[in-house]
């Protein structure tokens, strides 16, 4: 292990998602939110790949401060559907983008439809001044067709993972991690710290 704490900028300004990371990484690495280090910015999402926008917001962050960074970029896609809503998740339901609106449209367009399976999908990007390198979750399960629950966020209330008969929205944190693909793209980034041993 590593004795020397490793200071880290995550490229995001979702409270939510630094906790839940911030949990999964321990004490040993010192995460930042871009408000925590006092970057008022934000970074489009325009590509149509979760790498590619998780690179964007990483690399310019970087650029910006010449402090290793990552971000995340996670989408929900949906079997049925095409994939959707896939990497335009979080603003699935348009402007002004919330959850309520969101998971409202999903549940509209599966409406009568047998087949809910979905996963969830989170692709880190970590840009440091040596290297990119890119660390993958996934979590498979299904839609249900009512929310349940009031825990996490996003699309939790609606999400079954397999081998569990609760949705995310009914999970406390370590309950949710040990499905979670957030968790799974995070282990393989600290992995890759060299800092597995915690």
């Amino acid at each position: 292990m590593k004795s020397k704490q490793l200071n880290l900028i995550f490229a995001t300004n979702n409270a939510n998602k630094v906790s839940e990371v911030q949990g999964l990484i321990g004490d040993n690495i010192n995460i930042q939110s871009l408000a925590q280090a006092e970057i008022d910015i934000d970074i489009p999402e325009p590509y149509d790949t979760l790498e590619e926008n998780a690179h964007t917001k990483a690399k310019t962050i970087f650029d910006l401060t010449g402090t290793s960074c990552f971000s995340e970029d996670t989408g929900l896609f949906v079997e049925t559907l095409q994939g959707q809503p896939g990497v335009h998740s979080a603003r699935y339901a348009g402007e002004p983008a919330n959850d309520k609106n969101n998971i409202e449209k999903l549940l509209h367009s599966l409406q009568g439809e047998g087949n809910r399976k979905a996963y969830f999908m989170t692709v880190i990007c970590l840009v440091t001044a040596k290297e990119t390198h890119y660390f993958t979750g996934k979590c498979e399960g299904e839609i249900l067709a009512l929310q349940v629950g009031e825990k996490g966020f996003g699309y939790d209330s609606i999400f079954c993972p397999i081998g569990s008969e609760r949705s995310f929205g009914e999970m406390n944190k370590e309950e949710k991690s040990e499905y979670s693909h957030r968790r799974k793209a995070v282990e393989k980034l600290i992995e890759h710290l060299g800092m597995e041993d915690f």
